[in-house]
């Protein structure tokens, strides 16, 4: 029995119970390090470490009952709130239920990781589209922001926006794992003080479990909110470098493939998409440069899939293909130019009228939307 469970230790940074098995929940914190820690009874939580001497801010997942206390303290706040959604993954990087917690509240719509997204889309189209899937989803956004966390593009904007309007009041930064909420956060802190370094320990007297609040010079704060986990993502089945296989990190070239029905895509692994029906036509995919296609004909693609997983249908790697799902197909027949979206690993556009199926692990959703580009 460890000393960790006979005596539980807690974070004096932010009251998170010490432990050292998930790097990802709160009060995390290496074996080596606790028992270094434990003799001067001053331990922090690796979190909360990074936060002091490197002022770096990293997530930390929500269970489902934090989340739905993060979710009433929304309710219960008079605030800006500020939505970081990706968006290469837009479905699969919503908030579920956010609509019913906001109450008056407003809501800045943010779109990261733009960067990714092909050279060639406009970006006032792409505004409009997510203003569209938010209302969707029954978000009525005050307004609509594109950004990229990791370049930094349109930071001056968002700094701008979040200011009009939280018109005097805390800021709320919410989104899933796996967005880059974090990493934008840390950006808006590096680009109002002009350095990583100005901030100290001392300017972040409201660091508790759940939320790290940043004060803003009327005295108001920016409070970081952990990354609420969203269940259908891909990140969630995949391991750390088969996820990296799949997340697009330089902008997305488009493939378009002409497909006779009765012909299948594989997306590595982790993915198959089926052109049951229809005439000869062109799809477009848009998915990581590096995810490995395979077109093979539709009657043999169970047993070509079965043969081939974790060979040369990779990702996942061969010691991963144990715990990954079994695929799950779903049907569609757009009514419209549309696309099949799988969450966390792209899309394909596909004509209208077309029948087609989307396969992904088990859990991972897989929908229908109007046509983004």
């Amino acid at each position: 029995m460890t000393e960790e469970t006979v005596t539980p230790h807690y974070c004096i940074g932010c009251g998170a119970q010490i432990q050292t098995v998930d790097k990802t929940a709160a009060g995390y914190i290496p074996a080596s390090a606790l028992k270094k820690n434990l003799a001067a009874e001053d331990v922090y939580c690796q979190r909360c470490f990074r936060l002091r001497h490197y002022n770096e801010i990293s997530d930390v997942r929500l269970s489902d009952d934090d989340f739905l206390r993060l979710l009433t303290q929304l309710s219960e706040a008079d605030a800006l709130i500020v939505n970081v959604i990706d968006i290469f993954d837009f479905n699969g990087s919503l908030i579920p239920g956010l609509h019913r917690f906001v109450g008056d509240n407003p809501v800045l719509l943010v779109g990261n990781k733009v960067d990714v997204l092909p050279k060639s889309v406009k970006r006032g189209k792409v505004k409009q589209w997510l203003q569209q899937q938010a209302h969707a989803a029954g978000l009525r956004p005050v307004d609509v922001l594109l950004t990229s966390a990791k370049n930094g593009y349109q930071l001056d904007e968002l700094l701008q926006a979040i200011d009009h309007y939280r018109a005097g009041r805390d800021v709320y930064v919410v989104g899933v794992t796996n967005v880059g909420k974090s990493t934008l956060i840390n950006r808006i802190i590096k680009q109002a003080t002009g350095t990583q370094n100005l901030i100290t320990t001392s300017r972040f007297p409201g660091t508790t479990l759940d939320k790290i609040e940043i004060p803003l010079a009327d005295g108001q704060q920016l409070i970081d909110t952990p990354g609420i986990i969203h269940h259908q993502q891909m990140a969630h089945y995949l391991g750390q470098r088969d996820l990296k296989l799949v997340t697009p990190k330089k902008p997305i070239k488009p493939r378009t493939y002409q497909l006779d029905s009765g012909q299948t895509l594989f997306l590595g692994g982790v993915g198959r998409f089926d052109y049951e029906q229809g005439p000869h036509s062109g799809f477009t995919l848009y998915f990581d440069n590096n995810l490995y296609i395979h077109r093979t004909k539709l009657s043999n693609a169970t047993d070509f899939y079965s043969r081939q997983l974790g060979k040369l249908l990779q990702p996942p790697r061969p010691k991963e293909v144990a715990t990954l799902p079994a695929l799950k197909r779903i049907q569609f027949t757009p009514e419209e130019k549309s696309d099949v979206v799988f969450a966390g690993l792209g899309w394909i556009t596909v004509p209208a009228g077309a029948t087609v199926s989307g396969w992904a692990p088990k859990g991972v959703a897989v929908t229908l939307r109007t046509a983004l580009i």
